[in-house]
C-alpha cells in the first residue's frame, strides 16, 4: 500500500487508518503519564499484534506478524504534545515489546526490556498513556531480541510509521507519500558484503590485531519490499507533472542499510529522522542504514513512468523498488543508474565548532569474530552487553559528548533511545544543526554526537542491526 495524502499535513484524511482502528485525537483524561489507565472509554492509539498473510509478489503470501492487520502498519498520525492513551493487544503466544522509536517519553513506556519497560504479555492487553514528542517523522517496531529464531522481532512486520503533527505547520507541498523499505525470507549466510574504504580506513584496519578466527554468520535474504510490496506488484505511486511531493522514508529493514534513487530526479531533504537539517540540500541518491528515516521534497518536472528503488541490480531484481506514474503516462516503467556518489551528513549542517561538552563519553566499537558456525560478538569499549552491570550515570541537564569510534569494517546504525543528539564531528569534519536518534557509522570510521538527557531513567545505547543488537553491542546510562 502508498500512503499518501494530498495538498498538506492538515488535510490528511486516512482511510486505512480508520478502517484499521487507529483512533487519533486529543485526550483529556487524566491518568498519570506512566501510569496503566482503567479500562474503560476508547483509547486514542490502539495497535493489534497478530499474524498476518502479506501478498508481497504475484503467487507470493509471506507469513509474519505485523500490526493491525497489515506490512506496515497503518500510519500513526498523532499532534505534539497532546496526551494519547495507548492500547496494545497481544495476539500471539509470545510476550512482545513496542517501541516509540525516536519519541521523547519515560522508559516504562520506551518499549525496551533493558530499560526495564512495560511489555504486552502473551494474548493479552497493555493500556496506558503517553505525550507525543517531538514533531516529525518518527516509527514504532517490535524490541524483542531474537538472536538466532529469524521469525521474531524486526525480522517480522511488527513496523509502522509514526507521525507526530507540529504545533506549527511550515513547508508547502501537493502530496505526501510514506515508503517504508523491508527484506523477507531471512536465512544465514557466511557472504560479507564489503564496502569501498579510502586510504585511511585503511591504514586503521591494518593496525589493529587480527582476529584468528573466521567470521561468524551473516545475514541475507530472499525478497525485498517497499511498503510490503515487491517491484512491480502492487499499486504505483501516481503523481502529477509540477507537483512538488513530499516523501518520507523510512528503513525498517532488520540489518540492512539501503540507498534509494528516482531516476531523472532530485531529492530536496528537508530532515533527517524527522528533525530539520540545517540546510536543506538536493541529492540524487539517499542512504539510510537501519531504522533511519528521511524526509525530501521532489518535484515532479520529468514525466513518464519511473522505478524508484535501490542502485544494487539483484536488490532491486529482487523488489526493492516501486514505479513513480506520472498521470496521463503509460509504458515499462525506466531505471536509470545514478552516479557514484557520497553520503555526507555534514551536507546538511552548518560549518561551526561545538562548544565544549561537560563530559566526553568515549564509545569504542570491537568485534569478536564466531567463527565457522558461530555467531560474531560485538563490544562497546572492549566489553559485550552485561544486563548485571551498573549502567553509566548521567545528570539530567548536562550536555555529554558521544565520541563513537568504529574499529570494525562493518558499518553500524546506532541508536540512542528517548533522546535525540546533535552531530558535532562527522570523519573530522566539525558540523552542527543536524539532529538524529540514528546515525550510520561507516567502518574504521568516527563521529562525535552531542546531547543532553531530557528525562530521568534508563536509557539504552544500541546497535539498530539486529544481529549486532542481539549479540552483545548495546550499552545502558543512567540519567538521574
Amino acid at each position: 500500500m502508498v500512503h499518501t495524502t494530498p495538498h498538506t499535513r492538515r488535510g490528511f484524511v486516512s482511510g486505512i487508518t480508520a478502517g484499521m482502528g487507529m483512533l487519533l485525537g486529543a485526550c483529556n483524561r487524566t491518568a498519570p503519564e506512566t501510569a496503566a489507565t482503567p479500562d474503560t472509554g476508547k483509547a486514542d492509539v490502539t495497535l493489534r499484534i497478530g499474524p498476518v498473510l502479506v501478498d508481497i509478489a504475484k503467487d507470493h503470501t509471506i507469513s509474519t506478524i505485523g500490526y493491525n492487520g497489515s506490512v506496515p502498519g497503518p500510519v500513526i498520525r498523532m499532534r505534539e504534545g497532546v496526551p494519547v492513551v495507548v492500547d496494545l493487544f497481544n495476539d500471539t503466544d509470545s510476550p512482545e515489546l513496542v517501541h516509540w522509536h525516536g519519541q521523547i517519553i519515560p522508559a516504562d513506556v520506551d518499549g525496551a526490556a533493558e530499560e526495564k519497560s512495560l511489555m504486552v504479555p502473551a494474548n493479552g492487553h497493555l493500556r496506558y498513556r503517553l505525550t507525543p514528542q517531538p514533531a516529525g517523522a518518527r516509527w514504532v517496531h517490535s524490541h524483542v531480541m531474537p538472536m538466532s529464531d529469524l521469525s521474531r522481532g524486526t525480522y517480522t512486520g511488527q513496523f509502522g510509521f509514526v507521525y507526530i503533527e507540529p504545533k506549527s505547520e511550515p513547508g508547502a507541498y501537493d502530496q505526501e507519500i510514506f515508503l517504508a523499505t523491508h527484506e523477507w525470507e531471512p536465512f544465514y549466510t557466511t557472504a560479507e558484503e564489503g564496502e569501498e574504504m579510502d586510504a585511511d580506513q585503511k591504514a586503521r584496519m591494518a593496525a589493529l590485531p587480527k582476529d584468528p578466527k573466521p567470521n561468524g554468520w551473516e545475514i541475507g535474504y530472499q525478497r525485498f519490499t517497499i511498503n510490503g510490496k515487491c517491484l512491480g506488484f502492487g499499486e504505483p505511486v501516481r503523481v502529477k507533472e509540477g507537483q512538488r511531493v513530499l516523501f518520507h522514508f523510512l528503513n525498517a529493514s532488520a540489518t540492512e542499510n539501503i540507498e534509494l534513487a528516482l531516476p531523472g530526479h532530485m531529492f530536496q531533504i528537508v530532515a533527517l529522522d524527522g528533525n530539520p537539517v540545517a540546510r536543506p540540500q538536493a541529492v540524487e541518491v539517499l542512504e539510510l542504514g537501519t531504522a533511519e528515516r528521511i524526509d525530501a521534497v521532489v518535484e515532479m518536472k520529468n514525466p513518464g513512468v519511473w522505478i524508484l528503488g535501490t542502485p544494487k541490480d539483484d536488490d532491486r531484481r529482487d523488489g526493492m523498488g516501486i514505479v513513480v506514474e506520472y498521470a496521463n503516462q503509460t509504458g515499462q516503467p525506466r531505471w536509470i543508474k545514478p552516479a557514484k556518489h557520497i553520503w555526507d551528513y555534514t551536507l546538511f549542517g552548518d560549518k561551526r565548532t561545538a562548544a565544549a561538552p561537560d563530559e566526553v563519553i568515549p564509545m569504542a566499537f570491537g568485534k569478536i569474530n564466531g567463527g565457522t558456525g558461530g555467531f560474531n560478538h560485538w563490544t562497546v569499549n572492549g566489553k559485550s552487553f552485561d544486563e548485571k552491570a551498573e549502567p553509566k550515570v548521567l545528570q539530567k541537564g548536562k550536555r555529554y559528548r558521544l565520541a563513537f569510534d568504529n574499529q570494525t569494517d562493518d558499518t553500524h546504525p546506532v541508536h540512542l533511545h528517548r533522546n535525540s543528539f546533535e552531530l558535532t564531528n562527522v570523519h573530522g569534519k566539525a558540523t552542527g544543526g543536524v539532529v538524529k536518534d540514528v546515525v550510520m557509522l561507516k567502518g574504521f570510521r568516527k563521529i562525535d554526537a552531542d546531547f543532553t538527557p531530557a528525562m530521568e531513567g534508563l536509557v539504552l545505547f544500541h546497535c539498530h542491526q539486529q544481529l549486532h543488537m542481539d549479540y552483545g553491542f548495546k550499552l545502558l546510562f543512567k540519567v538521574t
